[in-house]
């Protein structure tokens, strides 16, 4: 499980993060909304250990990993999605892979395993990966993701750009993790998405936790979503 209790971070002087707690619990998709500028990035980042806290905690099962180097929180077992791929665009898909494996030393099978789930990958192992499509790139980072064997993933805008058919393999791929036991912290400003596989909702406002929802309330009660996000 992983805990984020009352952290503070932020860009320099520019303080983003003002007290965010939340709990991204196993078997759960827990998706983070809010509007632009709201700290939803600034989140991700902070509990990667790419952003320093100023405060507050960042608990994986009970350790505090708030404070590690970043090259240690995947290490721990979190795989991290970012928005816009972060890819090593010179290097091919095998080797982008190769690093997800070397992270936590993961043995063959679990390579085998990601490229069953993306066999178009599987076909371009020797292309280099800024010469893929945008749906291939995603597909390649939540790959590279998951070579991992992550306990908890998180994943910023996954579905930004794609055409219907990647978006629903990125959701089939996203959902049967959950049901594998991983607990999933979820960016998406895709509403439909959201209502199609959050089990839980948290709105951030100005860095904070300003709601929080299950996802029978969302469905079933649309001013929540138009009181925090203007929708």
């Amino acid at each position: 499980m992983l805990e984020v209790r009352n952290i503070a971070a932020g860009y320099g002087p520019v303080r983003v993060l003002r007290g965010l707690s939340l709990t991204v619990r196993p078997g759960e998709i827990t998706c983070l909304l809010g509007r632009n500028g709201a700290g939803k990035t600034t989140a991700m980042k902070a509990i990667m250990g790419l952003l320093p806290l100023s405060g507050g905690q960042v608990l994986l099962d009970g350790e505090d990993i708030g404070r590690l180097p970043a090259h240690e929180v995947p290490r721990r077992g979190i795989g991290y999605i970012p928005q816009g791929r972060r890819l090593f665009a010179d290097l091919t898909v095998a080797q982008n892979l190769e690093i997800g494996m070397r992270c936590r030393k993961s043995p063959p099978e679990v390579r085998d395993r990601v490229l069953a789930m993306f066999p178009r990958l599987a076909d371009r192992m020797g292309q280099r990966a800024g010469t893929l499509s945008g749906g291939e790139q995603q597909m390649l980072a939540t790959a590279r993701a998951l070579c991992l064997a992550p306990r908890v993933l998180l994943l910023d805008e996954p579905t930004e750009g794609l055409q219907p058919s990647m978006i629903a393999l990125i959701r089939d791929t996203v959902l049967r993790l959950r049901d594998e036991g991983v607990a999933i912290l979820l960016v998406e400003q895709r509403l439909d998405a959201v209502l199609a596989t959050a089990d839980r909702a948290v709105i951030l406002e100005t860095g904070a936790v300003r709601a929080e929802a299950d996802a029978a309330r969302l469905r079933t009660d649309p001013d929540l979503l138009r009181r925090h996000l203007g929708v």
